[in-house]
């Protein structure tokens, strides 16, 4: 019995530290995120419309204040598309205006 209770003792104490642990990270990771002035992500989106379901590579990118990049590359026809916001404007660079520029 001294056992068991010993063991419950011990696990409780491991929890109640781990998330004291965990609450300071995530404080570190909140503080992080608060102060970025600029961010790249990448990632897959997948979006199901009735039957059809389209795949798409995502790749963001941001500066402040207020810049970013979203290209989206459909997975399935290799169609990409860019969303581009800079400090001339907002643009939208089309699959075919991306082949344009290469001929």
């Amino acid at each position: 019995m001294k056992k068991i209770l010993l063991l419950g003792v011990c696990l409780i104490t491991m929890c109640t530290v781990g998330c004291t642990k965990n609450k300071d990270v995530i404080s570190k990771m909140k503080d992080n995120i608060n102060n970025m002035t600029s961010y790249h992500v990448k990632g897959d989106l997948e979006i199901v419309n009735n039957e059809d379901i389209y795949r798409y590579e995502v790749d963001v990118s941001y500066k402040e204040p207020e810049l970013f990049r979203v290209g989206l590359k459909n997975i399935n026809n290799n169609h990409i598309q860019i969303l581009l916001k800079n400090n001339d404007g907002v643009y939208v660079i089309t699959h075919q205006s991306l082949q344009q520029k290469i001929i």
